[in-house]
């Protein structure tokens, strides 16, 4: 039984197509751009955090994406991104955020499973084989309610506490050249996914292969995935250098040299940017860009994406992770409650000393909806892999304080027309 997702025209007129669609996506229309930079630069530069760290790249490489998002008559959103220090091929370690695309595209590939295995689901018990060193088995997951393994249950980890192995299991499912294909196909151009992660026995070709999973309903095997592997070099942008600080460690030895990031994962703050977009406005992309995943999958996404991990029954997590744990906009610097009336749909990741979160922040009560793509590097010591970074102090108060200040300039900004935000309520004690 189905288990519940919740237990050939004139150029005249293509010219004119051309330039309503930047009107959709840009939000242009609505007052002047220069006027709100303006305006915004005014209120991130009253605090002193983010003026340091705005003013030197150079030091702590913080990118800004911030987008408006202004509802029609018909609800229909509009955007209008404004961005500070953006540089698109500048390298930044992303780590965790990497899970928002496979979480999706495993997700997708389920559905797509689907037409010639009915029988499978997000659900589905899920098992792995080692097929090589060092790759690992797996046959069960104590914290799910029925102590199965499953794509669902990877994927609502992954957001509730940002887990590791849910993602490198994820990144087995799909496999490494699946995950280039299909993201550089939706538009993904500047973002690879190369690696598992905390996982350093695998080395880059270890991570091309990926193990053989199988799917289970009760004790009938419903379908068999071999062994992949990625033939391919996956091809990179230019990004510049991609070496970073001053020294590194390599195991227990220090190293008086720069960091070498050409074998680590990448993904650009405006791709990270625009997949928020994808996932939370589906309806409203261009089909061709759309994540191929049906309402019910969709659902349990964006419910995973903006749960806490004190709403969870199965896996149930102490008061360690509080609120603010993967809520790094105006929570991560405190143990504080997040008020009810607002959600966070989100993927953070930190790692290496770089501090990132891509969020779609919702006020049910004021009707306020923006999203916000930020980053920085709190490695204030120039030594990458000792494990001392700047968090506490810097990083983590620095994307709170942005968090708060640009909601503060969304309550007090003015719309034509309150959007209905009725679709993103989700009840999370199911």
């Amino acid at each position: 039984m189905k288990k519940s997702y919740f237990c050939g025209m004139t150029g005249l007129r293509a010219a004119f197509l051309v330039f309503f669609a930047g009107l959709l996506t840009t939000g242009c229309f609505r007052g002047s751009y220069a006027g709100e930079k303006s305006r915004l630069n005014g209120l991130l530069y009253s605090s002193p955090l983010v003026k340091k760290v705005l003013d030197s790249f150079d030091r702590y490489e913080a990118q800004i994406i911030y987008t408006q998002i202004d509802r029609d008559r018909a609800n229909r959103p509009h955007f209008k991104s404004l961005r500070w220090n953006y540089r698109p091929l500048h390298y930044f370690y992303p780590a965790s955020v990497v899970k928002l695309p496979v979480a999706l595209l495993a997700a997708e590939k389920i559905k797509r499973l689907q037409a010639g295995h009915p029988a499978l689901d997000l659900f589905t018990a899920m098992r792995a084989d080692s097929a090589r060193p060092p790759q690992s088995a797996f046959s069960e997951d104590a914290s799910a309610w029925n102590g199965q393994a499953s794509v669902g249950h990877f994927i609502k980890k992954i957001f509730l506490v940002s887990d590791n192995d849910a993602f490198n299991r994820l990144y087995e499912f799909t496999g490494q050249a699946y995950i280039h294909e299909r993201l550089r196909s939706l538009g993904f151009h500047k973002t690879h996914i190369i690696h598992r992660l905390s996982a350093p026995e695998f080395d880059l070709d270890a991570n091309r292969y990926t193990n053989p999973v199988h799917f289970f309903e009760e004790d009938l095997r419903i379908y068999d995935q071999a062994e992949q592997y990625n033939p391919a070099e996956v091809r990179v942008p230019d990004l510049g250098s991609l070496l970073k600080g001053q020294a590194h460690y390599a195991g227990d030895s220090l190293v008086h040299a720069p960091f070498d990031f050409s074998a680590k994962n990448f993904f650009s703050l405006g791709d990270m940017e625009q997949m928020i977009r994808a996932i939370v406005f589906h309806e409203y992309m261009p089909e061709g860009l759309r994540f191929d995943l049906d309402p019910d999958q969709r659902r349990y996404l964006l419910k995973c994406m903006s749960q806490l991990p004190s709403e969870s029954r199965f896996p149930r997590y102490d008061s360690t992770y509080h609120d603010g744990f993967c809520k790094f906009f105006m929570y991560g610097d405190s143990k504080e409650r997040i008020p009810d009336h607002l959600r966070i749909f989100n993927k953070v990741g930190w790692a290496y000393g770089y501090l990132t979160d891509v969020a779609y922040i919702v006020d049910f009560k004021n009707k306020i909806e923006f999203i916000l793509a930020a980053t920085v590097n709190a490695n204030t010591d120039g030594v990458v892999n000792d494990g001392l970074y700047d968090y506490e102090n810097l990083g983590l108060p620095y994307l709170s304080r942005l968090g708060k200040l640009f909601y503060s300039y969304e309550q007090s900004r003015e719309r034509r027309h309150a959007p209905d935000l009725s679709s993103l309520i989700f009840d999370y004690r199911e």
